[in-house]
């Protein structure tokens, strides 16, 4: 660890938002990063530069920006769920469903349905579940028969829905070959009534 790393580090625990607030700028990305969570915990990170983070040139600040923005559901992840770098794109997807964003659901969707990467098609879906908004349903079904780990989160994003087709799937995903899949069933549905 360098002593710029620590130093930034020591001080969100003690008070010294200065330091933390010069550290931002700082040329080392490791040094953003701590920066950002220093003063998150100091309750002195204001949104301009919670949303200047958001638009860092390094994929790792970019990602502890959207952790951060996660619990402030007034903070726009447009930008991040369309950013260059899929792992990006996973944790804003992930953040949206933590900020219940019901205006990103045609996003997550699109992401659900067609992104290339499964991490970031699990975390769509778990997004979509998260948010329980019906207009995702479909892209939760669809995910049901995607790969087994976006099958297990597709199961478990059912829970707030109910209906003929949800009882069918999560009936279906009793038998399903990956043994995460079908105890995730096992679990939803007693809450879908099963």
């Amino acid at each position: 660890m360098s002593d710029r790393w620590r130093a930034v580090a020591v001080a969100g625990h003690t008070g010294d938002a200065a330091t933390a607030r010069a550290a931002v700028l700082d040329p080392d990305p490791v040094v953003r990063e701590i920066a950002l969570g220093a003063l998150e915990r100091l309750g002195a990170l204001d949104d301009d530069v919670l949303m200047s983070m958001l638009a860092d040139d390094t994929v790792g600040v970019r990602r502890r920006a959207i952790s951060v923005a996660a619990r402030r559901p007034h903070i726009d992840l447009s930008q991040a769920l369309a950013d260059s770098d899929s792992t990006v794109v996973e944790c804003a997807a992930w953040a949206v469903g933590e900020q219940e964003a019901v205006q990103h659901i045609a996003t997550l969707i699109a992401l659900a349905t067609a992104a290339d990467e499964p991490l970031v098609r699990e975390a769509a879906v778990a997004a979509l579940g998260a948010i329980g908004d019906e207009r995702g349903l479909p892209a939760i079904l669809a995910a049901c028969t995607d790969k087994p780990a976006v099958r297990r989160r597709a199961v478990l994003a059912l829970a707030p829905f109910d209906g003929p087709e949800v009882e069918a799937a999560l009936r279906a995903a009793l038998d399903d070959r990956d043994w995460q899949v079908r105890q995730a069933a096992e679990d939803v549905l007693p809450r879908a009534g099963g």
